[in-house]
């Protein structure tokens, strides 16, 4: 089976890579604004900060990024894909579960319980990662990489270890999947942007999210909420994409030093997600969270099996295309 540091290898290359600065002179440099819904404490944030600061170096400063985290620009996931082929923003850091409604290949990575590991989300990503260069030059931007997310677990005012507490939770899902499988599961389920969840938990229309340590602990969930428990529903994905326009304007050389400086940001994020989940909960228990680790079983294969309806769905979607890339993921899983 594909190992998380072979699997780093393989989609972001060694680290060493960057560190050789441009060998040309530059004129003036290029400011490009990045998008990013979420926190700027958040390991994709952190990731984009690194992106831009080897892609100055690589680029001998031609390129400046500006990033712009928690939603600053005025878009949330969903529209920052438009806005990036547009043009309005030359490139994005997008959560890509929002995106299901413009092509369901985009649910793939938060189906549930299909990718439990980093070395299993990072094998499916690389089964599929054709499919996304497809998708995003047919909508006039190209892909640069993929960062994921830990593991999503459920936070609320109480332990949702059972059915039976789970049934009727008023529970924000970040996407149609997390809709279908909580909704199978008795809860009840209430899709919402990242940009929306504190405001929903401050005012009750929410009484827990499914999301992962990481991202509560970036918005302080420990100000509303008491515990988390950890399920290992699924480990979605964000995908940094450039306005292809933008790209294809550049030089050979500035292409190839925005090329490689993703490659080892992708390298350096898929290798960091390893250890984020242990310094998430020593936070959150710092703070206060219950940790509940050691769930019941029974519960996990009911959850499974709610989760086998938005697996169904998705594959409905998809067709020939779906079933082929579960398929050599599968196999590739066994090997």
């Amino acid at each position: 089976m594909l190992s998380v540091r072979s699997s780093a290898r393989r989609l972001g290359g060694a680290l060493a890579l960057g560190l050789a600065a441009a060998p040309w002179g530059v004129a003036a440099a290029e400011t490009w604004d990045l998008a990013n819904e979420y926190n700027a404490t958040s390991i994709h944030a952190e990731g984009d900060v690194f992106f831009a600061d080897l892609l100055k170096e690589k680029s001998g400063g031609a390129i400046e990024i500006v990033p712009h985290f928690g939603g600053a620009l005025g878009y949330k996931s969903l529209d920052q894909f438009d806005a990036v082929g547009d043009g309005a923003i030359p490139l994005a850091d997008t959560y890509v579960g929002p995106l299901g409604g413009i092509d369901p290949m985009f649910l793939l990575p938060s189906l549930p319980f299909l990718a439990k590991t980093a070395e299993e989300a990072a094998l499916l990503y690389e089964v599929a990662k054709p499919y996304y260069d497809e998708i995003f030059a047919a909508s006039n931007q190209r892909l640069l990489y993929s960062s994921p997310w830990p593991p999503s677990g459920i936070w609320a005012k109480k332990p949702v270890a059972s059915m039976a507490e789970l049934a009727n939770l008023k529970i924000r899902t970040y996407d149609a999947n997390g809709t279908i499988t909580l909704k199978a599961a008795g809860a009840a389920p209430i899709q919402l942007s990242w940009a929306d969840v504190v405001p929903q938990l401050s005012t009750g229309g929410i009484d827990a999210v499914l999301t992962s340590a990481e991202s509560g602990t970036n918005a302080k969930f420990w100000e509303q909420l008491s515990h988390f428990t950890e399920i290992n529903y699924a480990m979605p994905l964000n995908m940094l994409h450039i306005n292809l326009d933008v790209f294809d304007g550049l030089t050979p050389e500035l292409q190839q030093a925005v090329v490689e400086a993703a490659d080892v940001t992708s390298g350096r994020n898929w290798q960091a997600v390893l250890k984020r989940v242990d310094e998430n909960y020593a936070e959150m228990q710092q703070n206060g969270i219950t940790l509940v680790t050691d769930v019941p079983q029974d519960y996990l294969e009911a959850l499974n099996e709610a989760g086998r309806e938005a697996l169904d769905d998705w594959l409905a979607k998809t067709g020939d295309k779906g079933k082929a890339i579960i398929a050599a993921y599968e196999a590739q899983k066994g090997s």
